[in-house]
C-alpha cells in the first residue's frame, strides 16, 4: 500500500516540475537549508525525503556524498534523472526504520519539508540519531505554524491533518499542522541539542523574477527552518 506520506504520480510529476522555479521551493526554503548546512564538502548525508533530488545535487555538488530516500517512485525517477549518478537514491518508506543504514554512518542528515508528513515521527528521530555520528547535524524545515493557521483557521494549536491544494493544478499535499511547541519539543525531546532557527525568506533573485511574490514571503512567514546537533 503506497503511502500518503510520498507524492505519487501527477503529484511527484507536478511537485519535480515546479520545484525547480518555485518561489517557495527553489527562491526560500533551500537557500535557507543550504545555508544552514554550510561547508559539506567530504561530508556524508543522508536526505531524508530527497524528493526530485534538488538538494541531492546541489549537496553533491558542494563535494558531499549523497544518501537519498524516498518513497515516491515518481519522485525517484526524477531525482535519478537530476543526480546524474552523483548520489546514491534509494526508494524507501519513511515510515519504516532505516535498514539500509549503519550506527553512526553519517555526518549529516536533511529533512526538507517532508518532517510534517511523517505520522511515525518518534520512530523517525529515533533512526536519525542512530545514523549520525556523535556531533553529527540535522537540518529540518517545515510549513511554518503561522502560515498554517493564517490558511487553515480554527486554532493556531490544531494538530488536524489537512489537504491544501497546490498551484491550481486540482491536486494536493496531505500533512499534519502542529503548533511550534510540538515541531521543537519532538525534536528535542529526541535527544537533539537546537543550534539554529530561522524563518526563512526569499532571497533577493525572486525580486528580479517575481516581485508580488517575493513582496509577499517577506510580509507573510512560509517555512521553518532549524539546525540541530546530535549530542
Amino acid at each position: 500500500m503506497r503511502k500518503a506520506t510520498a507524492y505519487h504520480d501527477a503529484l511527484g510529476d507536478f511537485f519535480a516540475e515546479h520545484a525547480d522555479t518555485s518561489p517557495y521551493n527553489a527562491y526560500t526554503d533551500r537557500p535557507a537549508m543550504l545555508e544552514l548546512a554550510g561547508d559539506v564538502s567530504g561530508a556524508g548525508i543522508l536526505d531524508v525525503g530527497c524528493g526530485a533530488g534538488h538538494y541531492a545535487a546541489e549537496l553533491a555538488a558542494r563535494g558531499a556524498r549523497v544518501v537519498g530516500i524516498e518513497g515516491s517512485d515518481t519522485l525517484l525517477r526524477h531525482a535519478r534523472a537530476r543526480v546524474n549518478g552523483h548520489a546514491d537514491l534509494l526508494l524507501h518508506d519513511l515510515e519504516e526504520p532505516f535498514g539500509f543504514a549503519d550506527d553512526a554512518s553519517f555526518d549529516g542528515v536533511l529533512c526538507a519539508l517532508a518532517y510534517e508528513h511523517i505520522r511515525n515521527r518518534t520512530q523517525l528521530l529515533r533512526e536519525v540519531r542512530r545514523v549520525l555520528r556523535p556531533d553529527g547535524w540535522l537540518l529540518v524545515s517545515t510549513t511554518h505554524p503561522t502560515a498554517d493557521w493564517l490558511h487553515f483557521g480554527g486554532s493556531y494549536f490544531s494538530h488536524d491533518w489537512r489537504d491544501l491544494p497546490v498551484g491550481g493544478s486540482g491536486l494536493s499535499i496531505h500533512y499534519q499542522r502542529m503548533p511550534l511547541e510540538t515541531f521543537l519539543g519532538e525534536l528535542l525531546t529526541a535527544g537533539f541539542v537546537l543550534e539554529q532557527l530561522v524563518e526563512p525568506r526569499p532571497i533577493a533573485d525572486l525580486r528580479q523574477i517575481d516581485e508580488a511574490a517575493y513582496d509577499k514571503l517577506h510580509r507573510k512567514p512560509s517555512f521553518l527552518a532549524v539546525r540541530l546537533r546530535r549530542p
